[in-house]
């Protein structure tokens, strides 16, 4: 026998409503997307799509999307990596695991690059790793910050060692913008690991996350057994990697902007003198 609740439950179109994982609560899917994905009741911090996180980022109208054109190919031959990014391009709309581009802050320039886990779980290929390249020259040519926003499972095994070397170009990409004066910022959110996290996810002159973000390099079961100890409970959250000084804030969604926006400003203000 059904009953009225259910019966209810089934007249209400899929995608209306939406079970926040933090307080269990049932709400309208809108009023979450309107609180930039993060539930009005407990603060839990949804997964949010890139090119939402950056409309809600930059000044209306400024950014300028680049380097759409560069697209994964199979050079490894790898059965049925192709069927895989041709279906992650349509449920996504996106062309890869990342969205790179101009925007401005305020009023004031910086390039981004921002991972989305909804393609391929973010991982990072070999595209991936030419974009966010691509990012941080862009940001030295035109003397403005870079903000990475990290999302991502790690390396992306269909591309081996093709995948395995973004992680050192980045690295040196960042290194290069670093001795040309220029600024960078990461911000970690749900989840980055492997590759990422091992690479230009920590190498940032601020390395902020998001709130309970999961950061860390090896899952924590594999830890546990090497080591042959229990882990914190709060073990590869942002929290704890706070606590233990390999982050230098925990910033909530809703502040990122403003606290952004400031060292964006403070970094133009400083170059101009």
């Amino acid at each position: 026998m059904t009953s009225n609740s259910e019966a209810a439950a089934k007249d209400i179109p899929e995608g209306i409503m939406k079970k926040c994982p933090g307080c269990q609560k049932i709400m309208y899917a809108k009023e979450i997307e309107k609180n930039e994905m993060v539930c009005p009741d407990c603060g839990h911090h949804h997964t949010i799509k890139a090119h939402a996180r950056i409309q809600n980022l930059v000044d209306e109208g400024t950014f300028v999307e680049i380097d759409t054109e560069v697209t994964t190919t199979n050079a490894l031959d790898f059965p049925g990596y192709m069927e895989k990014i041709k279906s992650d391009k349509e449920k996504s709309g996106l062309n890869e695991a990342v969205v790179t581009g101009y925007g401005e802050i305020e009023g004031n320039g910086c390039m981004l690059a921002v991972m989305d886990s909804s393609f391929r779980m973010g991982s990072m290929g070999s595209v991936v790793g030419e974009k966010i390249t691509r990012a941080i020259e862009a940001a030295e040519k035109r003397q403005v910050p870079v903000i990475i926003f990290t999302a991502s499972g790690g390396a992306r095994m269909q591309e081996g060692m093709l995948s395995l070397m973004q992680m050192a170009k980045t690295s040196a990409a960042l290194e290069r913008l670093s001795a040309a004066g220029g600024l960078s910022i990461i911000v970690m959110t749900y989840p980055t690991t492997g590759g990422v996290s091992a690479s230009f996810a920590s190498l940032g002159d601020f390395n902020f996350a998001e709130p309970a973000a999961l950061i860390g390099f090896a899952g924590r079961r594999v830890i546990e057994q090497t080591v042959r100890e229990k882990l914190p409970k709060d073990f590869q959250t942002a929290e704890f990697l706070l606590k233990t000084g390999q982050l230098d804030a925990v910033i909530p969604r809703l502040e990122l902007r403003e606290k952004l926006g400031f060292l964006v400003s403070f970094h133009t203000k400083a170059g101009d003198k």
